[in-house]
């Protein structure tokens, strides 16, 4: 099946993790320039190594999200040699396990700023160019734990919820000029921050990692965690051309896990 993304540009960001990582892979696949935005410069630039042996064509960015002032000219870099951006991913870090109550506003602001508003701000900064050639695609990661609030959790239950209420509404604005905004959100899918979580969970309750992993392991449907790419999959149709009647959904890649429809 042609995707129709062979000569876009794409903007990955957190493609240096393994979902971003392979989103960006997959998206390079398919025929698009990936520009692979991380925190971690060496991680960004391993996977525009990865591309780069596959035939593709990539850039490497060190991006922070919470500084807001590297936005456009981030983008500027990313026009001038890969073109302007046709696909934005939007991938951003997890904040520590916490509860809900007791945090103080300074930790708030801090994760609000690079969790939200740097989603927000990309995102209406690529927006004009996609209205102008009536074609893009928003997509944004955020978390199982918007749909069904995950114990511990409870920085990233908040402000990932606030994300849905935003692309929902982009949605309806901008969906008349061709560009599409989605949510995509994964279940226990093995990376790094699943492994750091699982391990974090087995030191609370004072259990084995392997007594944990199994745990959340029986409570999914397909009996196993999900892989990187079968997440990436399912993002690269959503950033296809073949997606152009998808948008303001949030569409699950967890394996049954979330039980509500």
């Amino acid at each position: 099946m042609d995707l129709g993304l062979k000569g876009k540009t794409a903007l990955v960001l957190g493609a240096g993790g393994g979902l971003g990582g392979a989103i960006a892979k997959t998206l390079a696949v398919e025929g698009a320039r990936i520009a692979v935005a991380d925190i971690n410069r060496e991680a960004a630039e391993k996977t525009v190594a990865d591309i780069r042996t596959a035939g593709g064509s990539a850039m490497a960015l060190q991006w922070d999200l919470a500084e807001l002032g590297v936005i456009e000219p981030n983008l500027a870099t990313i026009e001038k040699q890969l073109g302007s951006v046709d696909v934005l991913v939007n991938i951003t870090g997890g904040p520590p396990p916490t509860l809900v109550s007791g945090q103080s506003a300074e930790t708030w602001r801090k994760y609000f700023d690079s969790m939200v508003l740097s989603v927000i701000a990309i995102s209406d900064a690529v927006l004009p160019k996609m209205r102008e050639k009536s074609w893009g695609r928003i997509i944004t990661s955020t978390s199982s734990g918007v749909v069904a609030p995950i114990p511990n959790l409870g920085l990233s239950n908040s402000l990932r919820m606030s994300l849905l209420g935003w692309s929902k509404t982009l949605a309806g604005e901008v969906g008349r000029d061709g560009v599409t905004v989605n949510i995509v959100l994964p279940g226990r899918v093995a990376t790094q921050r699943i492994a750091f979580l699982d391990d974090q969970k087995a030191k609370r309750e004072g259990k084995a990692v392997e007594e944990v992993s199994a745990a959340s392991t029986a409570s999914i449907p397909v009996g196993r965690y999900g892989e990187p790419q079968e997440y990436a999959d399912v993002v690269a149709f959503m950033a296809s051309s073949r997606a152009s009647y998808l948008t303001g959904s949030v569409i699950r890649v967890d394996g049954g896990l979330i039980s509500s429809v």
